[in-house]
């Protein structure tokens, strides 16, 4: 099953403390947007429960600083990365994909995922493309 969000891809806050004592999650609001939007795309009868590897692609639009100006604007400049090595961590946005195949009910649990990969580049607009297999 493949999977395309058109947006900029969004990684998991670390749960944060009140000053009173209570945790609440800093991802909610962006879970539940990406959840929404899992759901009106996918209309499946029961989650996935049996083992599964997950493969995911993260595109990052490039910012302006990495193309040049005037009439070359549309070009890259000599020292734009080739490679996404910013933040966020490719691990932490693969924590909060998985989190929302849980919550849109597309898997039963992230803990059935026996193999992930994530990838993160660059790209003209931000997208996240995910790939959910059986596992073999």
């Amino acid at each position: 099953m493949q999977i395309v969000l058109n947006h900029i891809p969004k990684a998991l806050k670390r749960h944060r403390m009140t000053k009173s004592g209570h945790t609440y999650d800093p991802s909610k609001a962006d879970k539940k947007k990406v959840i929404l939007e899992l759901i009106t795309g996918l209309c499946l009868a029961d989650p996935i429960s049996h083992p599964i590897g997950l493969s995911m692609i993260f595109t990052f639009p490039r910012p302006k600083k990495h193309y040049r100006t005037g009439k070359n604007s549309h070009l890259l400049s000599k020292s734009a990365p080739a490679e996404h090595t910013n933040t966020p961590d490719t691990d932490n946005l693969i924590k909060f994909y998985a989190d929302c195949l849980v919550g849109a009910d597309i898997i039963s649990d992230d803990k059935i995922a026996v193999g992930m990969q994530g990838i993160k580049q660059w790209g003209d607009e931000g997208m996240v493309e995910i790939e959910v297999n059986k596992w073999t």
